[in-house]
């Protein structure tokens, strides 16, 4: 079961459509619980057969980051509901009423609770964190600033904190910073919805007391809204969040 990606298991998620499959990848055995990081977008994040556009590849970045001697976490990957992937990600109105506060319930109520009586994981904040690009990494703030007593890291790739006019700025503005926060955020030079507004949330972080041991912001120029981007960027977010 160790060092490989396997089938936890296929859900049907109450109050969204279609059932999906979530998938799990156990890093090699240390001797030590390992954090966990939830990850949206679960059909893109390991292999490129179930992906839109290629895998991450995350479990290779993982166990890299294990062989050299760092904390890898164990992966859950949660698929999307595909054409319903918009409205699920979103905490927002986009067209219809966002479903990600109903995501998320799911995820802590019923999905932590089996991974962590499946495997010896960590438990505390700092080793829970919560990741995805795009939509993923709108859902990941949101799921950790909305239940911050659970999730205490978010990786957010490539965000897309422009939609429904950047709400996402203010739901942040309006709430005291989570207890336990490590943050990673990034975009490309060639993401020019996604940059503008990445860049106005790292500058209200940062005025809200967020510093360089609490939140690491990548830009790279050139980079496009693609997987072979989060991809080349995955082992340095992994290696921020778990050290």
């Amino acid at each position: 079961m160790h060092d490989r990606v396997h089938i936890f298991g296929v859900y049907q998620i109450p109050w969204l459509k279609g059932q999906r499959l979530v998938r799990v990848y156990v890093p090699p055995d240390t001797g030590a619980p390992p954090p966990v990081l939830y990850m949206f977008d679960g059909q893109n994040i390991f292999d490129d057969e179930p992906s839109h556009s290629g895998g991450w590849y995350l479990h290779h970045a993982a166990r890299d980051l294990c062989a050299r001697g760092g904390v890898a976490p164990l992966i859950v990957g949660i698929d999307h509901g595909g054409p319903y992937r918009m409205r699920e990600l979103s905490p927002f109105r986009l067209r219809q009423r966002g479903q990600a506060p109903h995501l998320v319930r799911w995820m802590v109520e019923e999905l932590q609770p089996q991974i962590r009586s499946a495997f010896s994981v960590r438990h505390d904040l700092a080793g829970t964190a919560v990741g995805g690009s795009s939509l993923g990494g709108l859902a990941a703030l949101y799921a950790h600033w909305s239940r911050p007593e659970v999730f205490g890291a978010a990786l957010c790739m490539s965000p897309s904190f422009w939609v429904a006019r950047e709400k996402m700025l203010s739901f942040v503005s309006e709430r005291p910073n989570p207890p336990v926060s490590r943050l990673y955020v990034d975009a490309g030079g060639n993401e020019p919805r996604v940059r503008p507004s990445a860049e106005r949330m790292v500058k209200l972080l940062r005025r809200r007391g967020y510093g360089p041991h609490d939140m690491k912001w990548v830009f790279e120029p050139g980079a496009t809204h693609h997987e072979s981007a989060w991809r080349r960027r995955a082992p340095a977010a992994l290696e921020f969040l778990f050290s």
